[in-house]
């Protein structure tokens, strides 16, 4: 597996560099957002936000504009607002330094195994991982969801990760699409908050519960009907088609 770290920091590049390679990841290192933007392609993005050239939430639209790829933002800022902001853009984690390269390896895994899992191998195995096609998710293995998905108007294509809307495209993010899918996997059901995070972010996600939110709020907005998601207090989320009594 490829990493591409975007830090100008050599007091902290250079430990990361040494940590991952102990680990067997091969890491490209550049110091700017815009050698960020013009590297190679990569299987994961560790993003510092505090760049030289610009600001890394810019860094992180422009990736997000062009590619799937899964981010990792690693920052010193305190604001919850820049973790947001962020995550909102499509970033699938967040790192606040200091940290220690156990801490981040295991971030790694935990984003590979939402984005891509058939890239990790065993922990113990030490072996680098191999490629799948961009689209696999955990959702597209299953044979009874491998097709088309329709509730009311909306249409959830896992194979291609594909969603919309009375035959509207919608553009989503990776954590959006694998949200949407998850609860429409049971349309209707309650999907407690943990057992969401669980799924998305992995057993061993120790960030802010708010992420969550902010992932709802993004995909109600997108859907064009905040009624298709509602929130069942104190439990977690629903998918319900708007005005079908059938799922509510």
């Amino acid at each position: 597996m490829r990493l591409l770290l975007v830090e100008d920091d050599d007091r902290i590049a250079g430990p990361v560099l040494e940590g991952l390679g102990r680990y067997c990841f091969a890491v490209d290192h550049v110091k700017s957002g815009a050698s960020a933007l013009s590297a190679p392609a990569a299987d994961l993005v560790l993003l510092d936000l505090g760049l030289p050239d610009m600001d890394g939430i810019d860094v992180c639209r422009a990736l997000r504009a062009r590619s799937a790829v899964p981010i990792i933002m690693i920052t010193a800022r305190s604001e919850e607002t820049d973790r947001v902001v962020g995550l909102e853009l499509g970033a699938d984690d967040y790192l606040s330094k200091p940290f220690g390269v156990r801490e981040l390896v295991a971030r790694i895994r935990a984003v590979t195994r939402r984005t891509h899992p058939d890239r990790l191998a065993p922990l113990n195995t030490g072996t680098a991982m191999t490629g799948v096609p961009a689209h696999s998710s955990p959702h597209a293995r299953l044979p009874e969801e491998r097709g088309v998905q329709r509730l009311g108007p909306l249409t959830v294509n896992r194979r291609t990760r594909g969603v919309s809307v009375d035959s509207r495209p919608l553009t989503l993010t990776p954590k959006e699409f694998d949200l949407l899918a998850q609860l429409a996997g049971d349309p209707g059901a309650v999907h407690s908050r943990q057992q969401i995070l669980d799924t998305l972010w992995g057993p061993d996600y120790f960030g802010p519960t708010r992420t969550l939110d902010v992932h709802v709020s993004a995909l109600r907005r997108k859907l064009g009907d905040p009624a298709w998601i509602s929130t069942v207090r104190g439990i977690g989320f629903r998918l319900t088609v708007p005005g079908d009594s059938a799922y509510t």
